[in-house]
């Protein structure tokens, strides 16, 4: 290049990061001419070039020198002399060995050799078999924004493929190769993830393997969706905390993110001491708050409880899907379960004349819990105020006729006072359940313009009393998913997402069922309350983001169902601020639309072919380097795609600690 072009190149450059390369070009310029083979960083050159692929030449002389040229490493391709061009060039992933057009001579020398057992070789015949060829993808190209010379742009293709001699191939030093990690990243709002490695393998033929920082802006995460696929064992949790906490630090001022995360293992939220591990809750004691199902020592928590009482529409689906696991259920539970209830709220959106069979269900179903041990705070639902002017709170209000034929034929005496407490209540409708299966054609129970009771009165009535079998005990086995003094903790969870805290919700000792009702129920809660906040415009800049782990069981791929809750956060997530991480073992257990929608991937090891198909059908950023994802199998060695990165970085991640590493 002429003094001119330098001084052109130099000044263009100024101020964009793209100059490392002009700095790298020059040094290597001057490593030729000087002819330091073994400090250089060139590798090769083009064979055949195209759009998608490149074939280059290299020597083992120039391979040893850069410390080996291991599949998936990225090689940079630039013009031997860019004339006038602006400083640029093309960025290549080594995908394997290829062929050279002396191949076949070069096995019929190694046979002739070693079939006459020659001792070593003279120096003509070392030097032409040192030569050999390599395949590259080629990835897309780095350049200088045409119209802002300052910044870095990065494109997925190239704008010229010109003869293959026209190029030089070299391994990038340490410079280019954080140009070409993090070039493209966010600038605002970045975390340390790990370093860059290229390979499993941690041996380089020229000593230390470069430590090349590997960042991630949480620009990228904040309302986007972002898979972790990967074996168990092997990272995926731990990048998962690395995420969260990136989140953390980066809006410890403006508390402008909410994270909410379903603990199914209770791993974000207690320290394991057999891993060394520290939580992400006592990492960061001040922005987290647990919710648990089963207090465990040294993890300040809230309880994660339901007041069954006071929630009767919502928790008697749950003790629903509980009985639905046993494959012997009686007529008379399956009956119970199908039962819908009005919620509390609901009684005063009804008509004065239809309040009281909505308030007398409620009723039964509190005389089921009663008897089957549930504890209540009777003044609490007394402050319901279920029976609006009335001060019997727990008096169905049966007409005196039908409570005296009642206990005339149950107690062979006349009814007490109405029920004033819950036991009198259990007592009251244990004698109407009897009359009514001892004699259900009594006109007592047929009103001027209905029977007294219909079909869900009857499931409650018969399970709280009935003819044979357990009834209500058999509910005992769920009271610890209830207390008495239990609040209404999604409304207090809602309210530490829009603060900007992290919510851990600990179900590790929750059965598949109550993990999934508790997902669902926050999920929809979260949606809908996202939802209000767009619709009011009311949004701003805030955001929530969700965790989940075991993904296939929320997003299964033969789903079709396009209006539940975790489809919408696949499709309408983003516009309304909320940002998604899942887990799970197998690309192909995930829901293709929500795939589909996916931002971005970090993905450990895969064990089958199938999986890695299915990965790269579905982004077709992973074509190429399958079998490397197959392969490897160290924890924490993962590939990765985000919004910044337009190709697969790989890189290892460092373990989660409390204290954030300073990256450069």
């Amino acid at each position: 290049m002429t003094t001119l072009g330098r001084l052109v190149q130099t000044a263009a450059a100024q101020g964009n990061p793209l100059d490392a390369l002009r700095v790298f070009l020059e040094r290597e310029d001057g490593f030729e001419k000087a002819r330091q083979i073994d400090r250089m960083r060139f590798v090769g050159y083009v064979l055949e070039l195209g759009y998608d692929t490149a074939k280059i030449i290299t020597s083992d002389p120039y391979k040893l020198a850069v410390g080996g040229i291991p599949r998936g490493s990225f090689l940079i391709m630039t013009p031997v002399s860019a004339g006038g061009a602006p400083l640029h060039f093309t960025l290549l992933r080594v995908t394997g060995v290829s062929p050279t057009p002396l191949s076949n001579q070069v096995q019929q020398t190694y046979f002739e050799l070693h079939k006459k057992s020659m001792p070593e070789l003279d120096v003509w015949t070392q030097s032409e078999l040192q030569w050999g060829a390599l395949d590259c993808d080629v990835l897309g190209m780095f350049y200088a924004n045409p119209t802002a010379m300052t910044r870095l742009e990065f494109s997925g293709d190239v704008n010229n493929v010109v003869s293959a001699h026209r190029y030089k191939v070299f391994a990038p030093d340490e410079a280019l190769l954080k140009l070409i990690v993090n070039g493209t990243v966010k600038t605002d709002q970045q975390h340390d993830l790990g370093i860059l490695r290229t390979m499993e393998c941690g041996l380089s033929s020229n000593g230390a393997l470069p430590d090349i920082p590997v960042r991630i802006s949480m620009l990228d995460f904040k309302g986007c969706r972002t898979a972790m696929f990967g074996k168990t064992r092997l990272g995926k949790s731990n990048i998962v905390k690395l995420i969260a906490q990136g989140i953390l630090e980066a809006t410890k001022a403006d508390k402008s993110v909410g994270q909410l995360i379903f603990d199914i293992n209770g791993e974000y939220a207690n320290d394991n001491p057999q891993d060394g591990s520290r939580s992400l809750r006592s990492a960061y004691a001040t922005y987290c708050q647990v919710y648990a199902l089963t207090e465990r020592g040294g993890t300040p928590s809230k309880p994660l409880r339901l007041n069954f009482y006071e929630q009767p529409d919502s928790c008697i689906e749950i003790l629903a899907s509980m009985l639905a696991q046993d494959s012997k259920t009686s007529n008379y539970v399956r009956s119970f379960a199908s039962v819908k209830l009005p919620s509390v709220e609901s009684i005063a959106t009804l008509p004065d004349n239809e309040k009281s069979r909505s308030i007398r269900k409620i009723q039964m179903y509190w005389a089921i819990l009663k008897k089957a041990g549930f504890t209540a705070d009777e003044s609490r639902l007394r402050g319901l105020g279920l029976v609006g002017g009335h001060t019997r709170h727990f008096d169905p209000h049966f007409n005196q006729a039908l409570r005296t034929a009642a206990y005339q034929s149950v107690r062979n005496g006349a009814p007490p006072a109405p029920p004033q407490n819950l036991d009198h209540l259990v007592m009251e409708l244990d004698v109407m359940a009897q009359f009514r299966r001892d004699d259900a054609s009594n006109q007592a129970f047929v009103s001027k313009t209905k029977p007294m009771f219909d079909a869900d009165d009857g499931a409650l009535l018969d399970f709280l009393n009935p003819a044979s079998g357990s009834g209500p005990l058999i509910l005992r086995a769920y009271q610890t998913y209830h207390a008495p003094n239990a609040g209404d903790f999604i409304a207090e969870i809602l309210r530490f997402l829009d603060e900007g805290k992290t919510v851990i919700l600990d179900l590790g000792n929750a059965t598949d069922e109550v993990r999934r009702y508790f997902s669902d129920m926050l999920s929809k809660a979260v949606f809908w309350h996202q939802e209000r906040k767009f619709v009011g415009n009311a949004l701003g800049d805030r955001f929530v983001q969700l965790y989940f782990e075991e993904a296939h069981n929320l997003f299964p791929p033969d789903s079709k169902d396009l209006t539940g809750v975790y489809a919408r956060f696949a499709k309408e997530g983003a516009k309304f601020h909320i940002g998604m991480v899942y887990s799970t073992q197998s690309p192909s257990t995930i829901n293709r639309e929500l795939l589909a929608q996916t931002e971005n991937f970090f993905v450990g090891h895969l064990s089958s072919q199938d999986e890695t198909r299915a990965l790269s059908r579905v982004q077709i950023a992973f074509a190429g380097i399958e079998d490397d994802i197959l392969r490897a199998k160290t924890p924490g060695y993962m590939r990765m795609l985000t919004l910044s990165n337009r190709f697969v970085v790989p890189v290892q991640a460092r373990k989660f600690e409390a204290a954030v590493p300073q990256g450069t």
